[in-house]
């Protein structure tokens, strides 16, 4: 190449074309030197030194490089592993910066810095012919009149889903377009979720990644994404349109499809650790570039790294340089390729300065100040695997997380367990024991009761063990404490009564968790029945086990959903933006929810410490409901009462006496395939089925 290097800028990091030439700019601390590497169609690779360094930042600017244009860097410096320094030049390193990715990872010993037999000695073999590219973007994009939904979080139901998985057995989604980018923004995807009452679609993975060399050896892949190696660049593999830039567009046009629709994206990203692995990982980039910089590095034993995360690294959140990665990714996907929000993997692991999880963490002080970030959907998993890294309630103002003790307290409650109903009447409350002293609402709570990781609905009621031998770890792997019940014979049955127990059972979990206080979050594919045949942990199942199977989707049960989530959305007492209180409300005799036994006597302190009762009715009055009006304006809806019963035979409910002004309809029965339109009179007894959920709303004005 005959263009000559100029020095360019330190910033912006990474490849930065202005439609003449390019820009290229990579954080190195402690590198001798660094070699820019440009590809062209055959291969043939040409290197720049990038001689003009800014603070650690090496930098240079080529004229005439254009969108397209592969590239990588060599990174030069000494090789010490033992104290954490793995420097080779030999190895090609992808762009931390990367805003698209071409290419596989051919796993070969060329791609480790270190010998196999001698991880102490340094490996000179090549590793480019085995590694992607990074690629040069053009970040224009014809956006028209793309406006985000702005659904507040507290109206919001959020669908967590696989890119691939939704769209791949799809009958309707173009063969060509299936398991997409392009196959999410297919019509009969977002018919299917405007249809269901989808306000946002939390996405798994969609940063490039890199299957482990243990799964490939196996002949798997890692399907949920969960190992990153580009936090600017969209997943490759989710393109139909191609790998060298097109991915960016594609990605561009699913969200402004899924805005079109009234549907936000939030994105589950992985912050906490890498691909690279452990000090036998391979060196892909961030290793490469500057070991130290970006991992934490074990003091005591520096050939190590500190991994609170279980993968065998944890990025050096501590560092400036770090966190500044986190930061530009987090605002480019926000600014740039509009999505709504994030959902952060482990993110305890973010929150950990010397070693104790911290809410006055650097990342949260950033999150906190940042006037992008801190105005979009921000989402924990508020844990890791380090000590002390169970944080469910703990998190800042800011931040909404995964309630994994509402998913822990509903599972419990519908199987059966004793002493579960005070923890369950909690949960579905909100969870304010959680979230309620630190100045958050409900919305805090983010309510599910599955997830990608672990039983699918359909399997939390028909298995009582996992069944996880397709991922070849002997079962070993995944959860073995599901709280789960098979409803009398594990997996696959005939047996049509527990078969009718199993579909009732879903429809109660169901509307648990779409009528409670919170945030529902619903497992994709839950609606329709989806199985994985017991398998917890299909993290490595690129297959049909882990696809949406549509053609063999459970009508009833999607059309109970969509009444569900119809009714949250149509009644604002189910979505409240403050806590209860217990308060009377306009001086009548009937608080604002109201606990009962089931002859409707007030519930009592004795009845709560009853750890075998597992029937209650709750009655959540919508007479006086906080709005987000600027004068705290009031807004009436109707009044329901649910009647809960987790015991194995019927239970005869009554109606409470301080409700004997009301008349009822009964909107929903678990226990019926098929809505329902029943009357219920003043102070009249009602029979709930074993295992049901009936659902009454208020008719009339009642003076309660």
């Amino acid at each position: 190449m005959s263009a000559p290097i100029w020095p360019g800028s330190a910033y912006p990091l990474g490849a930065t074309y202005d439609g003449e030439g390019t820009n290229f700019a990579v954080y190195a601390e402690n590198a001798d030197r660094v070699e820019l590497c440009l590809f062209d169609d055959q291969q043939n690779e040409t290197r720049w030194r990038l001689e003009e360094i800014t603070a650690f930042t090496h930098h240079g600017y080529i004229p005439g490089v254009q969108p397209g244009q592969r590239y990588g860097f060599r990174v030069h410096g000494p090789w010490a592993p033992w104290d954490g320094v793995v420097f080779n030049p030999a190895k090609l390193l992808l762009d931390p910066y990367s805003k698209a990715i071409e290419g596989e990872v051919d796993w070969a010993e060329a791609v480790f810095a270190h010998q196999f037999l001698h991880p102490n000695r340094i490996s000179e073999v090549d590793s480019a012919p085995h590694m992607p590219r990074s690629v040069v973007v053009d970040t224009s994009f014809d956006w028209g009149d793309d406006t985000p939904p702005g659904t507040p979080l507290y109206r919001s139901v959020i669908y967590e889903t696989h890119v691939k998985g939704i769209s791949m057995r799809h009958p309707d989604v173009p063969p060509e377009l299936r398991g997409t980018y392009a196959g999410v923004a297919s019509e009969p995807i977002i018919d299917h979720l405007v249809r269901l009452g989808i306000s946002a679609v939390e996405l798994m993975p969609v940063h490039h990644f890199v299957s482990e060399h243990s799964l490939i050896e196996r002949g798997l892949t890692n399907y949920w994404g969960y190992a990153s190696i580009g936090y600017l660049a969209p997943h490759a593999a989710y393109s139909a349109s191609g790998g060298r830039g097109q991915q960016v567009v594609e990605f561009k046009e699913m969200v402004k499809a899924l805005h079109a629709a009234g549907i936000e994206v939030i994105l589950d990203v992985v912050y906490n650790h890498t691909c690279e692995g452990n000090l036998l990982g391979p060196t892909l980039s961030f290793r490469g570039i500057d070991n130290q910089t970006y991992y934490r590095i074990d003091p005591h034993n520096r050939r190590h790294y500190i991994d609170y995360t279980g993968t065998g690294n944890s990025m050096n959140v501590r560092h400036p340089a770090v966190l500044q990665l986190i930061m530009d990714s987090l605002r480019y996907w926000v600014s740039e390729m509009h999505v709504d929000g994030f959902r952060f993997d482990l993110a305890s692991a973010l929150a950990r300065e010397l070693h104790e999880v911290d809410k006055l963490s650097s990342f949260f002080d950033l999150i906190q100040q940042d006037p992008v970030v801190s105005q979009v959907k921000l989402i924990a998993e508020p844990w890791d695997v380090g000590d002390g890294g169970y944080q469910v309630g703990n998190f800042p103002p800011l931040w909404s997380e995964w309630n994994a003790k509402y998913r822990d307290g509903v599972r419990d409650y519908w199987r059966g367990t004793d002493w579960s109903l005070a923890n369950f009447a909690s949960r579905f409350t909100g969870s304010s024991d959680l979230y309620g002293f630190s100045g958050r609402r409900p919305h805090a709570s983010i309510n599910f009761v599955t997830a990608h990781d672990g039983f699918t609905l359909e399997d939390l009621v028909s298995y009582n063990e996992k069944h996880n031998s397709a991922n070849g770890e002997q079962n070993r792997d995944g959860e073995s404490h599901n709280r789960s019940w098979n409803s009398g014979e594990e997996g696959p049955t005939d047996d049509a009564e527990i078969l009718a127990l199993r579909r009732r059972r879903k429809r109660s979990i169901l509307m648990t968790l779409l009528l409670s206080q919170g945030v529902p979050m619903l497992l994709g594919g839950d609606e329709i029945g989806r199985t994985q045949n017991g398998n917890n942990n299909a993290y490595c199942q690129d297959s049909e086990l882990a696809w949406y199977d549509w053609e063999q989707a459970d009508p009833l049960l999607l059309g109970f959903a969509k009444r569900l989530i119809s009714i949250r959305n149509d009644h604002p007492v189910f979505r409240r933006r403050r806590w209860f209180e217990g308060r009377r409300v306009r001086g009548a005799g009937v608080r604002d929810i109201g606990w009962y036994n089931t002859d409707g006597t007030p519930m009592s302190d004795k009845d709560w410490n009853l750890g075998y009762a597992r029937s209650l009715s709750v009655f959540l009055n919508g007479k006086a409901i906080p709005t987000p009006g600027p004068r705290g304006e009031q807004v009436e809806d109707d009044s329901f009462l649910l009647l809960f019963n987790a015991h194995t035979e019927p239970v005869t409910f009554t109606v409470p006496a301080d409700l004997d002004d009301y008349e009822w309809e009964v909107v929903l029965d678990t226990s019926r395939e098929m809505t329902c339109t029943d009357l219920v009179g003043p102070a009249d007894a009602w029979p709930v089925e074993g295992w049901s959920v009936v659902l009454l709303q208020q008719i009339g004005e009642g003076t309660a």
